[in-house]
């Protein structure tokens, strides 16, 4: 009983160095993130990719708006974005600051 004892010791604080190396790794990249400038991009000129970037933004959700702005001939306004399946109010907000819309018909000139 004694050494089984020492082994479960031994391995239960071998577990407990990367756990707490990741979580100061987790720590400190929320701080870079934050830190990181975005850039703006326009909603009407925008690909997949670039909204893929934006925080909280995935691939089927940037697919989506791809597709609403082809099928709507673009934004008028960037609250439009809410339209989209997948852009709700607390989302929008998140991504706001990084968002501007030209005419789709000026960006077509």
């Amino acid at each position: 009983m004694r050494y089984t004892l020492a082994i479960v010791i031994l391995v239960a604080a071998s577990l407990l160095v990367p756990v707490t190396a990741a979580a100061s790794v987790s720590q400190a990249a929320p701080t870079a993130a934050k830190a990181a400038p975005a850039s703006v991009i326009n909603i009407n000129t925008a690909s997949a990719a670039q909204f893929e970037a934006l925080p909280g933004i995935g691939a089927k959700t940037a697919a989506r708006i791809v597709e609403y702005r082809q099928k709507n001939g673009g934004f008028k306004k960037i609250e439009e974005l809410m339209n989209v399946r997948g852009i709700g109010e607390k989302l929008f907000l998140r991504v706001k600051g990084q968002l501007t819309v030209t005419s789709p018909k000026a960006d077509q000139q």
